[in-house]
């Protein structure tokens, strides 16, 4: 008790020293590429004014870094306009879809949906998808315009990240023009 014990101070140096080679070889293995690693140089000095058992650490806390989120739209329901519906030429259709996001992302105004395949039906090809975050539902709407010839019309639509790139189930209209 009382007893002051000539200690060398260059253990805290050791550690941060460790810490550092350690971060080092850590982002060198994700980065796929090897970070030159500096050789450490120090030199111990004596300082007899610290008692050997009441050595503090400070070492720093580490966080993990978060996951990038998880793009998903699952097709849930046609709202209106059942497939095959017979439609007069010309006719505007409200079309609606019900879909969830059972992705992890929440969607923003930089989310999209786009004419992936089939015909336009007088609309434009990309259109801004419905906010929604993580989990809910959302009702995505489209009015097309019936085309003026008779047969069967199809239109297939996909969601895309604020990045264009598509995800999640694709979703469409098929009618009928008599």
């Amino acid at each position: 008790m009382g007893r002051k014990v000539k200690s060398v101070s260059f253990t805290l140096i050791t550690a941060h020293t460790c810490i550092y080679v350690c971060l080092c070889l850590l982002l060198s293995a994700c980065a796929g590429n090897s970070i030159p690693l500096p050789t450490p140089s120090f030199s111990p000095t004596i300082s007899p004014d610290i008692p050997t058992d009441t050595l503090i650490s400070t070492l720093p806390v580490l966080s993990s870094p978060t996951p990038a989120c998880v793009n998903r739209l699952t097709f849930v329901s046609d709202v209106t306009v059942p497939d095959f519906s017979i439609v007069a030429a010309g006719s505007l259709l409200d079309k609606q879809w019900l879909v969830q996001n059972s992705g992890s992302c929440n969607w923003n105004n930089l989310y999209r949906i786009r004419l992936v395949s089939g015909d336009g039906l007088g609309t434009s090809p990309e259109q801004a998808l419905y906010p929604a975050r993580a989990g809910m539902q959302a009702t995505l709407r489209i009015v097309f315009t019936a085309p003026g010839a008779q047969g069967e019309y199809y239109s297939e639509w996909q969601a895309f990240d604020a990045q264009g790139i598509p995800f999640g189930d694709t979703f469409f209209i098929k009618i009928i023009i008599q």
